[in-house]
């Protein structure tokens, strides 16, 4: 294939993804749901729990 018409259709293909695109609906990306979930269990290790809490779990072990 000559490479003027290789990038044509490039740039054709490209222009109709696009168009695609932005008639979609925004979503929110996995890596960001994934990100606010890793900063909601980091938030639960790190924040200490009330001793009642502590204790119904010793003795449920």
């Amino acid at each position: 294939m000559h490479p003027d018409i290789h990038l044509t259709l490039h740039h054709l293909t490209a222009a109709e993804l696009q168009d695609a695109a932005a008639g979609a609906a925004p979503a929110t990306p996995v890596r960001v749901q994934l990100g606010w979930k890793l900063v909601e269990f980091g938030l639960r290790l790190a924040v200490p729990r009330p001793a009642a809490a502590r204790a119904a779990i010793s003795a449920a072990a």
